[in-house]
């Protein structure tokens, strides 16, 4: 069952992708050109989004656990830092210039692109980079360490 769900899930997040253009990177392009071919349609995408998940979330939240997991899995951290920022910003830089976001690439790896599927590899190789990156610099003795 849990299977299902998820697939159903996926399925449901890939269509609304697909209809809602961000799968496509010339509307995303023009998203981020408020200067020449602003084309504002994305931001409606995303304040659709917002509610239907802002009340969802509320729904969801409600409730004691997960159906299908023993418990939420909600980060820890709430603290505003430079990684935080300078990842943010690494992550709406390559959105911008490659016209994909990671949401919108996974269900346009179906369209057969290469560039769809250097963008999925590229994603990955930086989020391997940014989980590795920092254990190597440590074991290499590159880092500073803190003290208490």
């Amino acid at each position: 069952m849990r299977l299902i769900v998820t697939y159903a899930i996926g399925l449901i997040f890939g269509i609304g992708i697909s209809i809602s253009g961000m799968a496509n990177p010339a509307k995303v392009i023009n998203f981020f050109d408020v200067a020449g071919t602003w084309d504002p349609s994305l931001a409606f995408v995303m304040g659709g989004a917002l509610l239907v998940a802002f009340p969802g979330f509320m729904l969801v939240f409600r409730r004691s656990k997960p159906t299908f997991e023993p418990g939420y899995q909600v980060p820890s951290n709430t603290k505003i830092d430079g990684r935080l920022i300078a990842g943010s910003a690494v992550f709406g830089i390559g959105w911008g210039i490659a016209g994909f976001c990671p949401g919108g690439a996974l269900p346009a790896l179906g369209t057969g692109r290469s560039e769809v599927f250097l963008f999925v590899i590229a994603s990955a190789v930086g989020v391997l980079i940014a989980r590795l990156g920092p254990q190597l610099l440590n074991r290499a003795g590159l880092t500073r360490t803190q003290t208490s």
